[in-house]
């Protein structure tokens, strides 16, 4: 299932992370550049604000802010693509430059997504056309970078001189190109499959996988009331994994006997980063079960479904390890017996 297997992809980031690291020494292995000597160039070359221009903390601070402008996931993904670009092309013609931008620019970049994106009866990698948008976006990034003066909008190239200005990437030669790999990639039945989103019954199957307690030690057993819990506020508020395992308890407001539902405030979204701020009011199982009592089919299924229950047992698990002074009942339908402010995070819990 998409939200399960997306959880598990966050746990492995770290090694994630590790095994990128690794591949990119596996394909520097041949290459005439070492390790770090590429890290320092990519490094060196995408750091926008050095140190030394930096004249007092207010510099400084306006500096933070502009990198801001992409979250550090994004960064790092796009320096590992152009750590991938540079070792290929070097491999190619160890004479090459990595900074160098002229005609030839543009079918190193086609080259490289070809490498990666092409069939695998041509000897390429056979990678899906979302791997060559990324790519894409990754080298412009670099080039971007390296070039900061440049326009980002267009590519000129003026034949008699030699003269190149603007995006290698925004040229007609790499736009041309990622058009026809789409229709290619289509024509051969590589079409994007769009994850089927979860179903009530879904949940149900969730539920009784996470919660099941039998032959499960006593770690299993809490490990799978977080999990779920984490699953289930997914699934209410249509929430990507990394927002939901970023929420922080201080945005969750639960007033057990005085209101039915529950309150979350999530602070940014990926597609409203600039301040938008999202709420939600999660019903309760009392409120759930008689909503579905003129559907006999469902059953009662609110105990399973109640992020209120769920909640209340995860923080109790998590006041159990972090927090001991703090009382919390470890029944689903208890109540805190005393003010609750943690500034923790799901991702931390879990």
């Amino acid at each position: 299932m998409a939200t399960r297997n997306s959880l598990a992809e966050h746990d492995n980031a770290e090694l994630s992370s590790l095994m990128r690291d690794e591949a990119v020494k596996l394909d520097l292995e041949d290459c005439p550049v070492d390790q770090d000597n590429l890290d320092a160039l990519v490094d060196g070359s995408l750091e926008d604000f050095p140190e030394d221009t930096v004249q007092d903390d207010i510099s400084e601070y306006a500096a933070r802010i502009a990198r801001a402008n992409i979250t550090q996931g994004t960064r790092d993904g796009h320096i590992w693509i152009t750590k991938h670009y540079i070792a290929f092309c070097k491999r190619r013609d160890p004479n090459w430059d990595p900074l160098r931008v002229d005609w030839r620019t543009l079918h190193d970049i086609r080259d490289f997504i070809t490498q990666k994106c092409g069939s695998k009866e041509e000897g390429c990698e056979g990678r899906k056309y979302s791997t060559a948008v990324s790519t894409r976006a990754a080298l412009t990034f670099w080039y971007k970078t390296i070039r900061p003066h440049e326009s980002v909008s267009e590519w000129r190239h003026e034949p008699k001189t030699g003269e190149c200005s603007g995006l290698p990437t925004r040229s007609r030669v790499v736009s041309t190109f990622m058009v026809g790999l789409e229709k290619t990639k289509a024509k051969s039945g590589e079409v994007s499959q769009s994850a089927r989103a979860l179903t009530l019954q879904d949940m149900h199957r969730l539920h009784d996988e996470c919660m099941a307690g039998r032959g499960k030690s006593i770690m299993e057993q809490r490990w799978g009331v977080v999990r779920y819990a984490a699953y289930l506020l997914a699934w209410l508020m249509f929430l990507r994994v990394d927002e939901v395992v970023n929420l922080e308890f201080e945005s969750i407001e639960v007033i057990p006997g005085e209101r039915s539902y529950l309150s979350v405030a999530l602070k940014t979204r990926k597609t409203a980063q600039t301040g938008i701020l999202h709420s939600w009011k999660l019903l309760s199982e009392s409120v759930i079960d008689s909503d579905m009592s003129s559907t006999p089919a469902y059953g009662s299924l609110g105990a399973q479904i109640c992020s209120m229950n769920h909640l209340i047992r995860t923080l109790g698990f998590k006041a159990a390890y972090s927090f001991s002074m703090v009382k919390v009942p470890l029944s689903p339908r208890g109540s805190p017996a005393t003010p609750i402010v943690l500034t923790d995070t799901m991702e931390e819990s879990i």
